[in-house]
């Protein structure tokens, strides 16, 4: 039986994945997954929504906010260096138009107002670090981290090399609980090298006294499929052989990432190297 949490891409082709907070049954975020072919053009008005486009792979021209951005883009795989993205603030519009095969992931979340304007976020503007160490060992590419403006989302990608975790030791931000925890909604959208592999995520919250958890779901991923993370922990495992990749989108009602680590694995954080 396939997990509530699991959303499978709906064709090979167009908007492939759909994900409104009414879908999910959250507040906050939104993620789209299009794939066009050269030529082909996706777009929309923000709204009372602000967007970050992620090229994840191909080459696209770009306008927004009434402004030609020009081609972006680069890489042909997600798993081939950092990407090209461009944010839209809300109360304005966008449109993409392949120049090549055009993969494109729309990451949205409420607009507070704040003002701002649209603007490419190119690789040379990309930070990048190396989290965990030995077989938990994943390489973070920041697309838009809190450091940067926008008014509710934050997105970044993970490459976890095959045999690795991810996402772990385990933790959460589902508690409004600042400066210990924040309330934060997450997607996954993962992406496998090979693409014929699989990996795992868990999503799970601590047991309450009678020992039962209100949510422990584990699935297997594959190729562009997306996990939803309402609450929980949500650790991922790439298996041996397959590279895993995944775009994360997190909003909530304010722009901080706070987690709280599982206390009984936290002991792998202060173990020496």
């Amino acid at each position: 039986m396939t997990s509530r949490l699991l959303v499978k891409p709906a064709g090979e082709t167009g908007r492939v994945t759909s994900i409104t907070p009414q879908d999910a049954g959250w507040t906050y975020v939104g993620f789209e997954l299009h794939k066009l072919a050269p030529g082909e053009t996706t777009g929309a008005a923000t709204g009372d929504r602000e967007v970050c486009l992620v090229v994840v792979a191909g080459k696209g021209a770009v306008s927004a906010g009434g402004a030609d951005l020009g081609e972006i883009g680069g890489r042909m795989s997600p798993f081939e260096g950092k990407p090209w993205s461009v944010y839209v603030p809300g109360g304005s519009d966008w449109s993409v138009t392949a120049t090549t095969s055009l993969e494109l992931a729309i990451c949205s979340a409420p607009s507070l107002g704040g003002g701002l304007e649209a603007r490419v976020i190119g690789p040379d503007d990309l930070g990048q670090e190396i989290r965990g160490q030995g077989t938990n060992t994943r390489y973070v590419t920041n697309i838009l981290p809190e450091s940067e403006p926008a008014d509710s989302l934050l997105v970044v990608e993970v490459v976890t090399p095959g045999g690795h975790t991810s996402s772990y030791p385990p933790h959460k931000h589902d508690r409004d609980d600042l400066p210990r925890e924040s309330y934060l909604e997450e997607t996954y959208y993962h992406r496998l090298d090979p693409p014929q592999g699989f990996a795992f995520q868990r999503v799970y919250t601590d047991a309450g006294p009678d020992g039962r958890r209100e949510l422990d779901e584990t699935m297997a991923v594959e190729d562009g499929d997306v996990v939803m993370v309402p609450k929980g922990y949500h650790p991922c495992a790439a298996c041996h052989g397959y590279d895993l990749y995944y775009l994360n989108v997190m909003a909530g009602p304010k722009r901080t990432w706070k987690f709280h680590n599982a206390p009984e694995h936290e002991w792998m954080l202060k173990s020496p190297a």
